[in-house]
């Protein structure tokens, strides 16, 4: 398992910035050997200031987004549209100014779209599953991009929350999520463990604890974002506040 790097950026606007031209130019790197290519997007305040990023930089259209797949690492459990859903909010700082194919574009169904989290769920994983090499439930993700919570949670894996065990699911349902609302959608740790790279963003001091935490290689149960790898690389990409605990 490789061991994280991590990159400390001056403040959280930084951060956004570089973590949007690194995405960027890796996409750029990897279209030059193959094609498509697969990316999970994260929410959250940083994960949207990073699309918005993305939407603004001069390297945005160096990508051709035709040969990209974008996936979400959770979703709340939310009515098609609601503002509160990352699928919306990623929507409208980056994805509806992008020439990706809509049905390249694979959210998490709505609460519209499906009766509960665990249908939810279901859907999602056999949506995954159709894009998947031969012998594997996910497709190959290039970066799955996820965001840090103050109580160390990655996607919708809460600090623990029973999703933390599940081993033989893709994709869950949450019903218990501390944080509102309580009904999310999210990838669960073997789905993670996919990623080529996996990217952790964090900016500001409430989240200085349980980054520490899970650099120190604590209990995934006490703090969740200590216990995923990605498979080639996995990088903690964080401001200057965010890195106040850790000691190198």
């Amino acid at each position: 398992m490789n061991v994280p790097s991590v990159v400390v950026h001056p403040t959280a606007q930084v951060l956004a910035e570089a973590t949007a031209a690194r995405l960027l130019l890796r996409l750029m790197d990897l279209q030059s050997v193959r094609r498509p290519l697969h990316v999970v997007l994260t929410g959250g305040t940083v994960g949207i200031a990073v699309l918005a990023r993305v939407d603004a930089s001069p390297l945005r259209d160096a990508v051709d987004w035709t040969g990209v797949h974008l996936w979400w690492g959770d979703e709340r459990f939310l009515p098609t549209g609601h503002p509160d859903r990352n699928e919306t909010q990623a929507r409208q700082a980056l994805l509806d100014r992008l020439p990706v194919p809509a049905d390249q574009v694979h959210p998490m169904p709505a609460a519209d779209a499906a009766p509960d989290p665990e249908t939810a769920a279901t859907r999602y994983a056999a949506e995954l599953a159709t894009l998947a090499p031969q012998g594997a439930a996910v497709p190959r993700f290039d970066v799955v991009l996820l965001g840090v919570g103050p109580d160390g949670h990655l996607a919708s894996l809460f600090p623990g929350r029973p999703a933390l065990e599940v081993t033989d699911l893709m994709v869950a349902g949450v019903r218990d999520s501390p944080k509102p609302p309580p009904l999310r959608v999210t990838l669960t740790y073997p789905a993670l463990a996919e990623a080529a790279e996996l990217w952790l963003v964090a900016a500001g001091e409430s989240k200085a604890e349980a980054v520490a935490r899970a650099l120190s290689g604590d209990d995934r149960h006490r703090t969740p974002s200590a216990g995923v790898r990605g498979r080639d690389r996995t990088r903690w990409l964080i401001d200057l506040a965010a890195a106040g605990r850790h000691t190198p």
